[in-house]
């Protein structure tokens, strides 16, 4: 869900930065479209867990972009 974001895509794979902190909130650390990194609701969104070389590749993709 965007609920009202315009910086969230509505089924796109988002990176999620580790932040204990905002866990107990039940937030999540999100790099958003704007490429800025901002604390949403989790559950706006599933979490998954892919096999490490997609996830480094992904992670690589991102850090380019920035």
């Amino acid at each position: 869900k965007n609920k009202g974001s315009d910086d969230l895509a509505v089924r796109k794979v988002y990176v999620v930065l580790p932040d204990e902190k905002a866990e107990k909130q039940r937030l999540l650390h999100i790099i958003d479209e704007s490429g800025e990194d901002y604390l949403y609701p989790a559950t706006n969104f599933f979490l998954v867990e892919l096999p490490q070389k997609i996830e480094r590749s992904l992670r690589l993709t991102v850090s380019v972009a920035a």
